[in-house]
């Protein structure tokens, strides 16, 4: 086996020399004995003993390599790591780089079945000894690598694919591994390799190794294949590193990358080319989630084989995604499927009642729906799932509150805004480190004007938090705000937007308006209307520079269209109220450009026709803006200010607009004044009296209008 290379390389008409001289010899750099150069000076022409003598030190040069080949193999199968990198040393791999490299490209050359006794072309090192020199190469790599020298490891493995690479620029052919073990060698490199660079923490270097693995067709296996795609697809996505591809026509970023390397990899799985991996979807998940691709991301949920979720699992994976998406309709009709009829016989599957809760909660439509998944929640949660029970006792709380507001008995709406302060300090007690559950109860008990409490929470809340995040301070605001300390809030305001970031000083320059309005400073609210709209406008022509980054910034752009809506719609109601009517309607008409069926819009317009008395053109406005959103209460109560301004035969019709806006909301102190207007005019002095009370209290406790 030692002399296999110099066996094929030359063809004598003696016979063979012994291997015996391989485990003899000292293998010097002029290692040959006496006995064998007088051997073959006695066969040879005189002429030809330079070139024999010459051509035969290379041959043992080669045997040379391959016994410290064999030895360090030897060496490293014993665990002597140290002796086998000490054996491996002695290969100069330079040196052997172009022959093994002529090597594997003649073996390709002369891959045609050979007549008897017919050999490879001389001066060229077999295809045995190319595996194994390449195999002392790789054991090389991997006694550095075990010593801790991932670097020159690494180096050492590279040497590997630059011998292949050379000689097969086009991949690996079939068949090469047939009667040598170079396609297997150079298989273990191409997966160590980028391993070994991760290691030495040049993970560019990783990146290149495992993109080099993939450019060629070098006939791996599917599975190894798919590992290999995985592993880069994840280092894309972790390493924090923006690796561009360097080949024309390739992905802009490495998230770009990394999402067609997984989605590749999911179309082998639903092919059955490869088996699944719940890593490839959990890689997946987060790339899409990152970039707002949510329904793609459904998509790949739904092609899940059968087995791999239950359908539990799969609803609630799904309404993930719809929910993620926007699409809360869709999410919380799969969430009902789990509480359903089909699932009663299986077990209760908690996190998607709770999440269905959480979507509940967002909508005071499904405030019941909120407040069913969230007690089946509590009903099924044992008391060592006590983050359950806090999240539950949260969104039922919320779910509570929310039904307060909607409910048209005013019995129901105290015992319902009972339920749930009460159910929010359940949740307080159970989750009594999460700011959200604070933040949650002081809007309660302020929304409810239990102003002395909500400010306590509003503190509370902050606190925990520590500047991470603005709604505390926003929250903090608004509370000061009822409590008619217009600049005080307005101080904490300029306090947060110091730490706020680009959407939450978006925010934070609205309510500060809204203050500066309220302290009835319209010059100064103006000025910060400009500076919010000016900044909104500037970040609006970065994204436009930065098209492929706008799927990741969906949302955002989607809140700073809906503060730039806000915005318009503002300042049509100062300039309204200062008599600017032209600059008014210049700016109800931009908000009507930006979303034309806007109640807010419509009623704006309307209050500027009001301004102006003309009556009818401002009923009209207020109708469509009713139209629109039949139980908008600024219209309603709008309408009937209009109808009161009619004579005293619209009286009864202002009325029962009047009422029918208490029921929508009973803190509106506007609807309790003009109640009392409509008294005063039919002569009840008493009742109105009681009614300008109650709005006097209603407004001294009222916060500012902002968004929550």
């Amino acid at each position: 086996m030692l002399c296999a290379c110099s066996g094929e390389q030359f063809k004598f008409d003696e016979q063979q020399q012994s291997p015996e001289s391989l485990a003899t010899r000292d293998f010097s750099a002029s290692g040959l004995s006496s006995r064998t150069t007088g051997d073959w000076e006695s066969k040879l022409e005189v002429i030809q003993v330079d070139e024999a003598e010459s051509t035969l030190k290379e041959a043992l040069s080669l045997n040379y390599e391959e016994a410290r080949a064999l030895l360090g193999r030897l060496e490293y199968q014993r665990g002597n790591l140290e002796a086998a990198l000490q054996v491996f040393q002695g290969i100069d791999s330079k040196v052997l780089t172009p022959k093994m490299i002529k090597a594997i490209v003649e073996r390709i050359h002369y891959r045609k079945p050979r007549s008897k006794g017919e050999i490879g072309p001389p001066s060229v090192m077999s295809m045995h000894s190319v595996s194994l020199l390449v195999e002392a190469i790789l054991l090389k790599a991997k006694s550095l690598e075990e010593l801790g020298h991932h670097s020159e490891a690494a180096k050492e493995c590279r040497i590997i694919l630059n011998i292949v690479e050379s000689a097969l620029p086009n991949g690996m052919p079939e068949g090469i591994g047939e009667d040598c073990k170079l396609e297997e060698m150079f298989h273990k490199a191409l997966e160590l390799l980028p391993a070994l660079w991760t290691k030495a923490g040049l993970l560019d270097e990783a990146i290149a190794s495992y993109r080099r693995a993939l450019v060629r067709p070098w006939n791996l296996d599917p599975q190894i294949l798919a590992g290999v795609q995985k592993e880069l697809a994840s280092m894309l996505l972790y390493s924090a590193v923006e690796a561009r591809h360097p080949l024309p026509a390739s992905p802009q970023s490495s998230i770009e990358e990394a999402i067609l390397l997984l989605l590749l990899l999911m179309s082998k799985v639903a092919r059955g080319e490869i088996k699944w991996d719940g890593e490839i979807m959990d890689h997946l998940t987060y790339a899409l989630s990152i970039v707002g691709q949510f329904e793609l991301l459904a998509e790949h949920v739904e092609q899940a084989l059968p087995g791999v979720y239950t359908r539990a699992e799969r609803w609630y994976l799904l309404a993930l995604c719809y929910s993620a998406a926007g699409q809360n309709e869709a999410a919380l009709n799969l969430l009902k499927k789990v509480s359903g009829c089909s699932e009663s016989k299986n077990k209760p599957h908690i996190p998607s009642f709770l999440l269905g809760a959480k979507l509940c909660s967002q909508d005071p439509m499904h405030a019941q729906e909120g407040i069913n998944f969230a007690r089946k929640v509590l009903d099924l949660a044992d008391h060592q799932n006590q983050h359950f029970i806090g999240q539950a006792h949260k969104c039922l709380g919320i779910c509570y509150g929310n039904a307060a507001r909607v409910s048209l008995s005013d019995s129901e709406r105290f015992l319902l805004h009972k339920e749930s302060v009460n159910s929010l300090n359940n949740a307080a007690l159970n989750r009594n480190e999460d700011p959200e559950v604070m933040y949650s109860l002081g809007l309660e008990n302020m929304l409810q004007r239990n102003l002395g409490a909500a400010f306590d929470n509003a503190i509370v809340c902050s606190e925990m938090m520590a500047g991470n995040t603005v709604k505390g301070w926003k929250l903090l605001a608004l509370v000061v705000s009822a409590e008619q300390r217009f600049r005080d809030a307005q101080t904490v305001v300029d306090f947060a937007l110091d730490a706020a970031e680009r959407i939450e000083q978006f925010e934070l320059l609205r309510l500060k308006a809204v203050l500066q309005i309220a302290q009835e400073q319209p010059k100064q609210a103006i000025e910060t209307y400009r500076i919010l709209l000016s900044l909104i406008q500037a970040q609006r022509d970065i994204q436009a520079k930065n098209p492929e980054q706008a799927h990741i910034l969906k949302s955002e752009v989607l809140a700073e269209r809906n503060l730039e809506l806000a915005a318009w719609q503002d300042l049509a109601d100062i300039y309204t109220k200062i008599g600017s009517w032209g600059d008014a309607k210049i700016c109800v008409d931009k908000a009507k450009l930006m979303e034309f069926h806007s109640p807010r819009s419509w009623h704006s317009t309307g209050m500027l026709f009001e301004s102006q008395s003309l009556h009818k053109e401002a009923l009209v406005s207020f109708s469509v803006s009713l139209s629109v959103e039949p139980d908008y209460v600024p219209s309603i109560v709008a309408t009937a200010e209009v109808l009161m301004k009619l004579g005293t035969q619209s009286l009864p019709i202002a009325r029962s607009f009047l009422m029918h806006a208490l029921r929508l909301d009973p803190t509106n102190h506007e609807a309790w004044l003009n109640l009392g207007l409509i008294s005063k005019m039919e002569g009840s002095l008493k009742q109105a009296a009681e009614f300008f009370q109650a709005a006097h209290e209603l407004k001294l406790s009222a916060p500012i209008q902002s968004s929550m």
